[in-house]
């Protein structure tokens, strides 16, 4: 059970770092998909993607400890944001995948808020 617990603060301390990187790359890719395109937007996209499955991965191995003391995350919020998002990639329409990134950024934000409470508090225990 520590052990279990020792890999999911490490896994936050990990997800803290990134979480800020994706957050500035989501930022960044929006303008380029509301009509300021680059010759490398859709590599550039496909990387945020594959950072935002990464940060699910992360969040759902480690739901246990944040919602230890109080339901902090739920799934349900985690898979709305996903699904919109899934789908606006689906129909390949820039202005589309833009606005579901803007909607799914402050619960990327979010994310990395809770990351950081959960850290601290297990900092302050030891």
């Amino acid at each position: 059970m520590e052990e279990l617990r020792a890999e999911q603060i490490e896994a936050l301390e990990v997800f803290g770092d990134y979480n800020k990187r994706l957050i500035k790359s989501m930022k960044n890719i929006i303008p380029e998909l509301e009509g300021s395109r680059k010759k490398d937007t859709d590599d550039y996209l496909e990387g945020i993607i594959k950072g935002i499955n990464w940060e699910v991965g992360i969040l759902n191995g480690t739901m246990t400890l944040i919602n230890e003391k109080e339901e902090r995350l739920q799934k349900e919020e985690i898979n709305k944001s996903i699904q919109k998002l899934s789908e606006a990639l689906g129909g390949r329409k820039d202005n589309e995948i833009a606005q579901a990134l803007k909607e799914t950024l402050p619960v990327f934000e979010k994310f990395g808020e809770i990351a950081e409470t959960v850290l601290k508090e297990e900092k302050t225990k030891s």
